[in-house]
């Protein structure tokens, strides 16, 4: 007769306790060669599973150049900054024509800079007449410099300069302290009998001690050798002198006058009697009388295409 307890399919209270108690206390039993290579390879298992799981890429520093790549190709793709708006030019220097492409919004001082470059003429010692001298510190589209302006060039290089050597400008000094000794030549005859007829109403006023760029209208209101009115243009874009008179126009090549000179009329200092040299002579001059004394040296620049020395 089966003894009372527990029904069949349940456990008595305390036979997991007792069960783990004997398993703790029961001496650890040697794994057979089956059982030992099956742990074995469990363990590589859990190994190959541990080293195959992904790992978070490590983040890049700030200066990584890989990142610093992509923020310059994102910059190329964007197009970069808006181009500057490009004018044509024709710069004229010496009797040669550059044609160059320059920023309209480019200042006067820059416009120098580059016909630095092109020429070797010195900014310092450049005048650059767009319809009078060119501002430094304007642009060119404050000036309203168009598509296609020609732009004239003065002065003279480092190397012209050097090439002026002491015994000529001796010579020059020389010959400049003999014709102080001579009358002036207001006083001379062949010019007093214009300066008499005194000074033209319609002459243009003057400016003494002042220096200006030739003005945008013509020079007009003077008197020539035979007292007839003259008036004088100066066509930068064509490097010519205009002599008009009643008669006609005489169109002459800057390059074709050989020299300027010119002497204040005595007792009206703020003008200035002016002769063009057209020849190898001085039978070849063209007086002109009552020129503005703020444009003589504008002039002399402008038509001898050089700096004058003395």
């Amino acid at each position: 007769m089966a003894a009372a307890g527990a029904p069949d399919g349940m456990e008595e209270p305390g036979m997991d306790t007792e069960a783990e108690t004997v398993a703790a206390e029961a001496p650890a039993r040697p794994l057979n060669c089956v059982e030992a290579e099956a742990a074995a390879g469990a363990a590589a298992e859990d190994a190959c599973a541990a080293r195959g799981s992904p790992q978070p890429a490590p983040a890049q520093p700030p200066g990584d150049p890989a990142a610093q790549a992509s923020v310059s190709n994102g910059e190329d793709a964007g197009g970069g900054g808006a181009a500057r708006e490009l004018v044509d030019l024709k710069i004229i220097w010496n009797k040669t024509k550059h044609d160059v492409k320059f920023p309209l919004d480019s200042t006067g001082s820059e416009l120098k800079q580059k016909i630095h470059s092109i020429t070797g003429l010195p900014p310092a010692m450049q005048k650059v007449m767009y319809k009078g001298l060119v501002p430094e510190d304007k642009t060119l589209r404050e000036i309203k410099v168009t598509s296609g302006a020609k732009i004239m060039v003065v002065g003279s290089t480092i190397n012209d300069v050097l090439a002026v050597n002491t015994p000529k400008d001796s010579a020059q000094q020389d010959a400049k302290a003999e014709e102080n000794k001579k009358e002036p030549l207001c006083r001379q005859k062949q010019h007093r009998k214009v300066l008499d007829k005194g000074k033209p109403e319609d002459v243009m006023p003057s400016v003494k001690g002042a220096q200006e760029r030739l003005p945008t209208v013509p020079l007009s209101g003077m008197y020539n050798k035979s007292g007839g009115k003259v008036r004088l243009t100066f066509k930068l874009e064509q490097d010519q002198l205009w002599i008009g008179t009643k008669e006609r126009t005489e169109k002459l090549p800057m390059g074709s006058i050989k020299n300027v000179v010119s002497e204040p009329i005595e007792g009206h200092e703020d003008y200035h009697m002016m002769a063009f040299q057209l020849g190898p002579t001085e039978a070849s001059y063209y007086w002109v009388y009552w020129v503005p004394t703020q444009y003589v040296d504008a002039i002399k620049d402008t038509v001898l295409g050089k700096w004058q020395y003395f």
